[in-house]
């Protein structure tokens, strides 16, 4: 099976179509797909099926990728060896674009702060890659090690995703071991935005603890299971300072139920104080309505007046 039939059968949300026949995925833009063959630009390695695809890009063995393709993990065992171990996934970070002026451009038109965007920007936080010019948001661990890259499009296609290798554990986010409030969003985008608002308020955005939950948190139906998200877990138990933990998450029905699953399940240890906006869906509609610019709310552009 070649990889376009892979993915439009399996995998269709991982397509992104650039011109034509030509693609690429929403987890690597810097992997094409073109006339039957796959190449991974910035790896130097390419192939046609989708086998040499899994095993390639997404470090799967051989008997891994044909049952992920065939679904008949227990035949294939029969006829080789047991795989080794898995080892640990290394971050493969998107390659850096000579300037980040496009980066800038687009979080300047969602009314992020260009102050606030040269900050991250000068401690490698953010930066913009190529080809497809897209935001990269980087997360670091204790040792200053990069673990996370989310990815933004700019633009007009929604454009979210993971670079590959990206642990959760460490997401966008800004620390301060000093400051006992801890402030989490479900976006990097609405990070920024909140961090413009302190900074044109006059307040120090770097003294903050701010987290990026690195997309939506979606908790289990059944209550008793819950757990508190991976990446907001790790900055609490690495933050013993913390005492007060604000949510500033969409204000629709699912980052209200989310915000009242974390809620309850912080309420014994923190003091937790739940923050929707009082215009828009999430913080960056609230920055843009404040500003007098377009805001995005629920898919739909809306002109503020």
């Amino acid at each position: 099976m070649d990889l376009l039939t892979y993915l439009q059968t399996y995998e269709p949300d991982e397509l992104v179509r650039i011109s034509g026949n030509t693609y690429t995925t929403k987890t690597h833009d810097s992997l094409k797909i073109s006339n039957g063959m796959w190449m991974w630009w910035s790896r130097g390695i390419g192939g046609r099926s989708a086998v040499d695809y899994l095993m390639r890009v997404r470090d799967m063995t051989f008997i891994e990728a044909v049952s992920q393709i065939a679904n008949d993990e227990s035949a294939l065992r029969k006829q080789y060896e047991k795989p080794k171990p898995r080892t640990e996934k290394n971050l493969i970070l998107p390659t850096k674009a000579e300037n980040n002026d496009i980066a800038i451009e687009y979080l300047k038109q969602r009314g992020i702060n260009e102050e606030v965007i040269s900050y991250f920007i000068e401690h490698g936080m953010l930066y913009q890659s190529v080809p497809m010019n897209n935001i990269v948001f980087v997360g670091y661990d204790e040792n200053n090690i990069p673990k996370y890259a989310g990815m933004r499009g700019t633009e007009k296609y929604r454009y979210i995703g993971d670079a590959y290798g990206s642990d959760k554990t460490f997401p966008f986010r800004l620390v301060n071991k000093e400051n006992t409030n801890i402030h989490i969003f479900e976006g990097a985008i609405d990070l920024l935005s909140y961090a413009t608002l302190l900074y044109e308020q006059g307040s120090d955005f770097k003294s903050q603890n701010l987290v990026s939950l690195s997309g939506v948190y979606k908790p289990t139906k059944n209550m008793t299971n819950a757990q508190i998200p991976l990446s907001l877990r790790t900055v609490l138990k690495d933050n013993p300072q913390l005492k007060t933990v604000y949510l500033h998450l969409d204000n629709d029905s699912a980052g209200r139920k989310a915000a009242e699953v974390i809620s309850n399940l912080l309420k014994d240890k923190y003091t937790v104080k739940k923050h929707f906006v009082p215009v828009g869906k999430d913080v960056n509609d609230y920055l843009c309505y404040s500003k007098n610019l377009p805001y995005r709310t629920f898919e739909k552009e809306v002109a503020c007046r």
